[in-house]
């Protein structure tokens, strides 16, 4: 059977909150607001949505089997 580690699962978040952050960020830039407000926006986006992500990824690498083949059978 096939899995994750958790670094894997740990880069895989750090890499698309990067991406995912920077583009709310550009959103927020493009609605007018202000710099302060789009650091804020940006950190938070960050934090939040990776320590979710993390949660997430860990839940469908470990419990959810749905989509996953046995190459052992």
């Amino acid at each position: 059977m096939s899995s994750e580690t958790k670094t894997r699962s740990l880069l895989k978040a750090i890499s698309w909150r990067i991406i995912a952050s920077i583009v709310t960020t550009i959103i927020a830039y493009t609605f007018g607001l202000p710099a302060k407000a789009i650091g804020l926006v940006f950190f938070a986006d960050l934090i939040i949505k990776f320590v979710l992500y993390f949660i997430h990824e860990r839940v469908w690498v470990n419990y959810i089997k749905f989509g996953k083949t046995n190459p052992n059978k």
